[in-house]
């Protein structure tokens, strides 16, 4: 089956990278960001004849925006057959100082965004007896956070319950809901979020093997769950943290 593959927040950081290894593997890829003009860039740079890509805007606090892409996807490619859930908000604001504002703001984004995307997409795939959901939750909604704010943690915990509870729900239909909980990554957004110094002190006190996570090894891990022959793999979240939580 041709795999054709919806990403929000794919227009920069791990989204992007996720995004990158899916069309490299030959897979159609929906490029979703709230910004569309990043979203556009994002895709050019995967397909620049733009056969296999497409950059789409999508807010993900609005559920209509998830069925407009559905929509337009299919009209696109005929089908979707993956979902991943990658679009977050990621301040570390520390958690006396959170306003009301801003931790509803991090909640609809990173919670109910996620469980929009299952509702949405889940359904599609139900119907089509055949799908994949990835929803990217964090290490931080495990272990409480190394550096991400309370808000952030808690709603990636949210994420992990609300897989379970969608991968239960569609498992009849043959559709899959997982979770990929990964620690602190070397990417960009990272290194711009978290001071030199604390960084480094993560690295040394708190990761065991002494280095942040690849974002390509994840990427590459959200590619292998969401594969034809992953359907006995549901309801699962998947670590990769360096050893800072281990279950």
């Amino acid at each position: 089956m041709n795999q054709v593959v919806v990403i929000t927040g794919a227009a920069q950081g791990l989204g992007q990278v996720i995004a990158q290894r899916f069309s490299a593997k030959g897979a159609c890829v929906i490029v979703t960001d709230v910004d569309l003009e990043r979203a556009a860039a994002a895709a050019n740079s995967l397909d620049g004849s733009g056969e296999r890509v497409l950059a789409l805007q999508l807010d993900v606090t609005r559920k209509q925006d998830f069925a407009d892409v559905l929509e337009r996807a299919v009209a696109r490619f005929g089908h979707v057959t993956t979902l991943v859930n990658n679009a977050a908000m990621t301040p570390t604001t520390s958690v006396m100082e959170i306003s009301a504002e801003e931790f509803d703001r991090v909640v609809a984004i990173n919670q109910r965004g996620t469980f929009f995307g299952c509702q949405v997409f889940g359904h599609y795939f139900a119907g089509r007896n055949y799908g994949r959901i990835i929803n990217m939750a964090s290490l931080a909604g495990q272990n409480g956070g190394t550096a991400s704010g309370a808000h952030y943690a808690s709603s990636k915990g949210a994420i992990l319950t609300l897989t379970k509870i969608f991968a239960r729900h569609l498992a009849a239909n043959g559709v899959t809901v997982n979770a990929v909980a990964p620690g602190p990554m070397d990417l960009p957004s990272v290194h711009a979020a978290v001071p030199a110094d604390r960084l480094k002190a993560i690295i040394n006190d708190m990761i065991p093997v002494k280095k942040l996570g690849d974002a390509s090894f994840v990427a590459d891990l959200v590619v292998s769950i969401a594969a034809e022959n992953a359907g006995f793999a549901t309801g699962a979240t998947f670590d990769v943290n360096g050893g800072i939580f281990m279950r």
